[in-house]
Order: C-alpha cells, then sequence, then structure tokens
C-alpha cells in the first residue's frame, strides 16, 4: 500500500506546473493576510527538505512561527522561478523562509523541527521528490546559526539517531527568492489536491504526532 500511494504522488509531482491555483478570491484573501502580518521585528531563518509546500505546512504549525514563506535559495542563477527551478537547471532549492518570534521558540528547536519532519539521509530525495531542487539543506544567514547546525548534526550523528550518514548541507544563505503566489499557503488553500493529500498531510500528521508539544493550539488537531 505504502508504495501505491508513492506511485500515485510521483505522478501527481511530475504533474504540478499543470495545476491551478484555487479561485481567486482565495488567492486575493491569502494575500491581504500576509501583507497584513507586521514581520519585520521578528528572526527569519531559511531551510529545505523537500516540496516547499510540505515544508511550509511543517514549519507554520509549530508555536512560534509566525509566517514562514515558500520561496528558492542556493541557486547559482541570478533569478529564479518554479519551471527553472523544478526542471533543476538554477541549482536552486525548493526553501522555506521561516519568521519566528526567538522569545517564544529557539532556532535550536527550528533545527529539531526541521530534521524531525523529513529523512535527511536520502541524497537529493524527499518521498516521491527527487533531484537537487529537493535536497536537505539549511542556509544559515550568519556564524551562530552555521555552529548551532553543525553541533546539531554532530550531536545526532554521534546518538546514531539514523542507520545512514547524514546527506543535509550546509550552505550561506545568499538570497532568497519567494515563490510565485499561488505557492504561498498551497496545502492549506488546497486540502483535496492529490499531491497534498497522499503527501503533504501525511508528512504534517507524521510531525505532529512525534511532537505535539511544539504545535500550536490551533495545529494539535
Amino acid at each position: 500500500m505504502t508504495q501505491l500511494i508513492y506511485i500515485l504522488a510521483f505522478a501527481f509531482s511530475t504533474t504540478l506546473t499543470n495545476c491551478s491555483p484555487k479561485s481567486e478570491t482565495s488567492v486575493k484573501s491569502s494575500t491581504t493576510q500576509t501583507e497584513s502580518k507586521d514581520l519585520s521585528k521578528l528572526s527569519k531563518s531559511v531551510f529545505a527538505s523537500g516540496c516547499f509546500w510540505c515544508v511550509e505546512a511543517v514549519f507554520e504549525s509549530v508555536e512560534g512561527v509566525e509566517e514562514a514563506i515558500s520561496g528558492y535559495a542556493g541557486g547559482s542563477a541570478a533569478q529564479a522561478n518554479y519551471k527553472d527551478v523544478s526542471a533543476g537547471i538554477t541549482d536552486h532549492a525548493e526553501a522555506v523562509e521561516v519568521y519566528y518570534d526567538p522569545a517564544k521558540v529557539s532556532y535550536e528547536t527550528l533545527l529539531v523541527v526541521f530534521f524531525d519532519s523529513q529523512d535527511p539521509t536520502t541524497l537529493n530525495q524527499q518521498g516521491p521528490d527527487r533531484g537537487r531542487q529537493y535536497r536537505s539543506a539549511i542556509f544559515y544567514k550568519d556564524e551562530i546559526e552555521k555552529v548551532a547546525a553543525e553541533s546539531y548534526i554532530a550531536k545526532l550523528t554521534k546518538e546514531e539517531v539514523y542507520n545512514k550518514p547524514i546527506t543535509t548541507t550546509l550552505e550561506p544563505l545568499t538570497k532568497f527568492y519567494d515563490a510565485e503566489e499561488y505557492h504561498q499557503n498551497f496545502e492549506e488553500r488546497n486540502p483535496n489536491q492529490g499531491y497534498v493529500r497522499a503527501v503533504s498531510v501525511p508528512r504534517l500528521n507524521r510531525f505532529k504526532k512525534k511532537h505535539p508539544e511544539l504545535l500550536k493550539k490551533d495545529s494539535k488537531h
């Protein structure tokens, strides 16, 4: 059964560029909600671990995270868009920029969220999604984040949490590009989309079951 789900999910993922966002009304509503938030006083960090629809939904379920923006990071090209990144020609990863209140959640806790919501041992792959654009990566903005990430990876390795080597890359954050508007809050706005039902929602639910203590009150159901 699991194999069948992944086969179906892969079929969905190969046709994502043909998927349309929901109604124009829902697009406008989402944009207004994001723009109304004051994110200027929050800390922000960038993570990548496969499809950004999945990663965004996981981080937004965490207490202290005020917003998560889907986008692209880590590429060599001067610009990034879904078509080129999906084709793997820019070397960007699908990533998420996480805005959080450090008084409520620490960067170290975000590392826990990051690692415990994916398989960091599958090189350039998460579930049915394969390619450098789906790599597991931490894009550090400064030496503090870099050292924290290195220390946490060393801890996981020493404790032999995984039976295979961690393949997560540590990359300096040079530029983060917001993804197209219809990708934002995609899982929430498109709960019945095929990939969301087969891959995104199960991934979110696995994380919720593993870390109920980290969830916002409205994310615990």
